[in-house]
């Protein structure tokens, strides 16, 4: 095993090199194939989120994510409405990250514990112009500090660390580190379709055993631990797709009403000239992996225009939950989990799978609104 990671991580650094080529330039004559997220008119969305608990076992409780990242300039969230069939809803703040999340709890003798959230967020999409410097609000040192800290599933040294020396080795800044990495993890990870939900997180034993394969939970996690053991400030944000891709994209959206399956992560990384920069290397793999007819090659357009943009852009048909880690669940016995980007239920102390909607029998549907 030592020696399969000595060749692997040999491998994923000689490739790094390679991958500090900008990928080509936009021709001219692919206008239909242009993906460029710009600041615009804003978009409103009314999320729904419905929980029902049939003929539960015993006591039972969920905890559901509430939009709750604000950033003036591209994202507002106006509040959540709830309906409870009885029993107790309470909407709190927890851990280190602040996680927003509805807590509500049910009595053994409720018959039909159900719970209805409708979520109301404006947002418009956002793009660095990397030609200009600015001058971002600095980081203060308690954001640095959390956004620099190893969590369970990302730690920064060991395998983390050894791989992101070597990633970053030669660059001279943090923008070109931040880059370097981008291009690293977009050059030697892979979509997995296997993969449950958006995957663990888990990028120590990606890293370990070199499999680089996931989903958008292990791919932007992975950027989000190389940048922090790179001294990089960095973090996930969890949420979910509300809309289809206005740039074409049929992999990059949410594409009918029910959106119960469309979560997604994404990541922004903190550079000095510009602030909170967006990124997101695993949907670069997705276009690669799903965009129609699939398993594009690395030089179809759709892949390079994705390639180029996803690094310092976002269109946002999506929503962010939180940039939670190590979630604790108040009033659960279970340790904390990685994230909270889907709904979570406990019925008589047993947790219920979170990527089973319909035997956990919840639904998540969205519009958008004037």
């Amino acid at each position: 095993m030592a020696l399969q990671r000595r060749e692997f991580l040999k491998g994923g650094l000689a490739l790094s090199a390679a991958a500090l080529l900008p990928p080509p330039p936009a021709s001219a004559n692919d206008a239909a194939l242009v993906f460029k997220p710009e600041a615009g008119s804003w978009r409103n969305f009314e999320v729904t989120t419905r929980i029902d608990l049939a003929t539960p076992e015993g006591a039972a409780q969920a905890w559901i994510p509430l939009p709750s990242v604000t950033a003036s300039d591209w994202i507002l969230p106006h509040g959540d409405n709830w309906k409870v069939s009885s029993g107790r809803a309470t909407a709190v703040q927890v851990g280190s990250y602040g996680t927003r999340l509805l807590h509500v709890e049910w009595n053994k003798d409720d018959a039909a514990p159900a719970v209805q959230i409708v979520s109301r967020v404006s947002t418009r999409d956002r793009a660095v112009d990397f030609g200009k410097t600015g001058t971002p609000a600095p980081l203060n040192a308690a954001d640095r500090a959390l956004f620099l800290s190893p969590t369970k599933l990302i730690p920064t040294d060991g395998i983390v660390k050894q791989t992101a020396d070597g990633i970053v080795a030669g660059a001279k800044t943090d923008d070109e580190k931040a880059r370097q990495i981008y291009e690293w993890v977009v050059t030697n990870t892979f979509r997995d379709p296997k993969v449950q939900g958006c995957g663990a997180g888990d990028i120590s034993s990606m890293l370990r055993t070199g499999n680089l394969g996931g989903k958008c939970a292990d791919l932007n996690a992975l950027y989000v631990g190389l940048a922090r053991a790179s001294g990089i400030p960095a973090r996930d944000l969890y949420g979910i797709r509300v809309a289809p891709s206005r740039f074409g994209y049929k992999s990059l959206g949410a594409n009918s009403a029910t959106i119960t399956k469309s979560q997604h992560c994404r990541a922004e990384v903190y550079l000095a000239n510009w602030g909170w920069v967006p990124v997101d290397p695993a949907d670069v793999r997705k276009v690669v992996l799903e965009e129609p007819p699939g398993n594009l090659a690395q030089n179809d357009p759709k892949v390079e225009a994705a390639h180029r943009t996803l690094f310092g852009a976002w269109e946002t048909n999506w929503i962010a939950y939180n940039q939670g880690h190590d979630v604790p669940l108040p009033g659960s016995n279970h340790p904390p989990i990685g994230f909270l980007m889907y709904p979570q239920a406990e019925v008589a102390g047993e947790m219920k799978s979170c990527l089973s909607p319909d035997t956990f029998k919840y639904g998540i549907t969205c519009q958008e609104t004037a």
